[in-house]
């Protein structure tokens, strides 16, 4: 699937049907903001999904469209699940994926926070 980053928000989206209760998941931490959840492929220790409430297809559809209110929530439920998973100390990596070149999969704003074991290089060299 191509995801173009700056596409109109796909509402049939697996996320937008998580969020609609449709599709069951293992919810880790919600708030009014923020939804987070264990991948269900992953691809470390500890693999969380985060996903923001609202109808946004990137990081970038996110940064232009959201609220302040939002975008706060959903950056301080990011760290507060960091902080609540055990993550901060000894580290951790948080990733979004935007469009088709950035390897994005679901067209619903994500970010994957990976840990629970020293993770490597971010790229191959």
């Amino acid at each position: 699937m191509t995801i173009d980053a700056t596409q109109p928000y796909d509402d049939t989206n697996i996320f937008a049907k998580i969020l609609r209760g449709e599709i069951p998941n293992k919810t880790v931490y919600e708030d009014e903001y923020a939804l987070a959840f264990h991948d269900i492929a992953p691809q470390a220790p500890v693999h969380i999904l985060v996903i923001p409430k609202g109808a946004y297809v990137s990081w970038d559809d996110f940064s232009a469209r959201a609220s302040e209110a939002e975008i706060a929530g959903f950056v301080r439920a990011v760290g507060h699940i960091a902080r609540e998973q055990g993550l901060v100390e000894p580290g951790y990596r948080l990733l979004a994926n935007v469009g088709d070149h950035g390897g994005q999969e679901v067209p619903h704003l994500h970010v994957h926070l990976f840990g629970g074991q020293p993770l490597g290089p971010m790229l191959a060299r």
